[in-house]
């Protein structure tokens, strides 16, 4: 590992604490609501799409996804659907919101060993009110230096992050679940980076075998091995 590193960069969701699960959940329930109009496999094709063309306009998170359930839903019944449902989707969103911290096994015995040794930071894309919420909850504020909560995670994104703390691309290392977002960015600005596979990747994070080829990036089964590396 680059012994220049004096920054580590942890993501959030599904590297310090499981968040894609309730993603999977809900989109279970909103199958559920709309089963009437349409096939699963249908639903789930066309919730995504809507997502997708709505990334620009409201960026990733919990509020993003129910204002796409909704839209979802009264395209695909037509503008049929009865309040009664649009106001349980709206409860989907809020049970969301509302779930338990649960932190990955051996996040804080990592974060307490690394601290002191490096910076910590976390950066992490979504919404802001939200992530700040899950970060209070998580009881893991005290390990890090600084939060960064970005709209996307592109080489733009990452370049103001190193132009903020002052140091050189070499001395920055991240750590997170998606090729997409935590690691082929981060090499392609002469980073280091570090892959710790979540079980569940929305289908958006995935990436091809061409673009990962050829990219230096190292794989851990978890973020335990993490301390063997560095």
């Amino acid at each position: 590992m680059n012994k220049h590193i004096k920054v580590i960069a942890f993501d959030a969701d599904d590297t310090l604490w499981v968040n894609e699960t309730y993603f999977r959940e809900a989109e279970e329930e909103f199958a559920k609501l709309l089963s009437k109009y349409e096939t699963k496999n249908k639903i789930d094709q066309e919730l995504f799409k809507t997502e997708i063309k709505n990334l620009p306009i409201y960026g990733y998170g919990i509020k993003g996804f129910v204002l796409s359930m909704i839209e979802c839903a009264l395209e695909l019944s037509n503008y049929k659907i009865k309040q009664t449902t649009l106001e349980k989707i709206v409860d989907i969103g809020k049970e969301m919101l509302e779930k338990p911290i649960e932190l990955l096994d051996g996040v804080e015995e990592v974060l307490k060993k690394l601290q002191g040794k490096y910076k910590l930071i976390v950066a992490t894309k979504g919404d802001l009110l939200d992530q700040e919420r899950k970060l209070e909850k998580s009881n893991l504020l005290k390990y890090f230096h600084h939060i960064e909560v970005m709209s996307d995670k592109k080489t733009k994104d990452y370049k103001k992050i190193i132009q903020h703390l002052e140091i050189a691309p070499k001395e920055l290392l991240m750590v997170g679940n998606s090729l997409k977002s935590d690691v082929l960015p981060l090499l392609k600005i002469g980073a280091s980076a570090i892959h710790i596979p979540f079980h569940t990747t929305w289908v958006h994070e995935q990436v091809s075998a061409n673009e990962q080829q050829n990219a230096d990036y190292v794989t851990l089964r978890n973020i335990k091995e993490l301390l063997t590396l560095i």
